[in-house]
């Protein structure tokens, strides 16, 4: 009896091992060595909830103070060298943690992407201006970028190949990213921020917060210029944040010589990340993804024109 017991401890240990082998945790870096800059006054416990939209369900997160870094690894043999930071949405004032934060590192996993979602600041701090983006968030996307690059050979990612991707204010923190990389937002805490900022490419997906009141210009902070990474654009022409947000950066883009793809889709609305619809902006992550691969930033993929070059 002592020895059949045994057998089937034996087989129960086997069939279980192999979940517990696959089932790997992300990893979760913290991305100031202390206290965020500008940070004097504590806004509470952290806050993490449930909030029914619709047919939908959005993890909100709330009261971020301790801005981390949470690295969603793709499979070895899928793995093309790349890495995303993803920055979820919600107005400067939570985050929608997996309708634009995880769910998105899983998609970009599926192409071979690194995908690294930023829990960055919010709420927007009491003494902070109301005119102007908060200035923590752009903090921690910069540092972002640079420890991400500190890490690359680590990952063993590409330290030319790390993109920012954000979500209507996240779209505006990735925008931000994109166009001032050459103006650090903090002091130089340690070496990470003696290294390039600057993310080698941007996608925005109903990016607010970047043109002025009347639509006709982009607001001073998004700095479009023949320096710029290569940006794409997706966004919905009725959703309540205006599809101009999108078309003027992209016509600056342009002007600037900087290559960019622009997606406008009928309908979608606002918020609707990369769950499926019936509305077409559903079709964006794989016109997102081809366009990943015309600029050759995936696993044997070479940019249209590069052997040119």
């Amino acid at each position: 009896m002592s020895r059949l017991v045994a057998l089937l401890t034996l087989f129960a240990i086997l069939s279980v091992a192999p979940l517990a082998w696959t089932a790997e945790k992300p990893e979760v870096l913290d991305v100031w060595p202390g206290k965020a800059p500008g940070e004097t006054k504590p806004i509470g416990e952290e806050t993490r909830t449930e909030k029914k939209s619709g047919n939908k369900t959005i993890t909100i997160v709330g009261n971020v103070s301790k801005p981390t870094l949470t690295i969603f690894r793709p499979a070895k043999d899928k793995d093309a060298g790349a890495a995303v930071i993803v920055c979820p949405g919600g107005g400067y004032n939570i985050l929608a943690w997996d309708l634009e934060g995880t769910e998105v590192a899983e998609w970009l996993n599926s192409i071979g992407v690194t995908g690294i979602v930023l829990k960055y600041r919010v709420p927007r701090r009491a003494d902070q201006p109301k005119d102007k983006p908060p200035l923590g968030a752009l903090q921690d996307a910069q540092r972002a970028l640079s420890l991400v690059r500190n890490k690359a050979k680590e990952w063993k990612i590409d330290a030319k190949r790390i993109g920012i991707l954000g979500f209507s204010a996240g779209g505006h923190l990735a925008a931000s990213a994109a166009t001032n990389f050459d103006k650090r937002a903090y002091e130089a805490q340690d070496d990470i921020d003696k290294i390039d900022c600057r993310p080698d490419f941007a996608i925005l997906v109903y990016p607010g917060y970047l043109v002025t009141r009347d639509k006709k210009e982009l607001n001073a902070d998004i700095r479009a210029r023949k320096e710029c990474p290569p940006m794409f654009f997706a966004h919905a022409g009725n959703d309540g944040v205006p599809a101009e947000n999108s078309i003027r950066m992209y016509l600056a883009l342009k002007e600037a010589k900087v290559p960019a793809e622009l997606h406008i889709y009928a309908t979608g609305g606002h918020g609707f990340g990369l769950r499926p619809s019936k509305h077409p902006c559903s079709t964006w992550p794989k016109s997102c993804e081809a366009w990943l691969r015309s600029q050759g930033l995936l696993k044997g993929e070479r940019a249209a024109g590069a052997a040119s070059q």
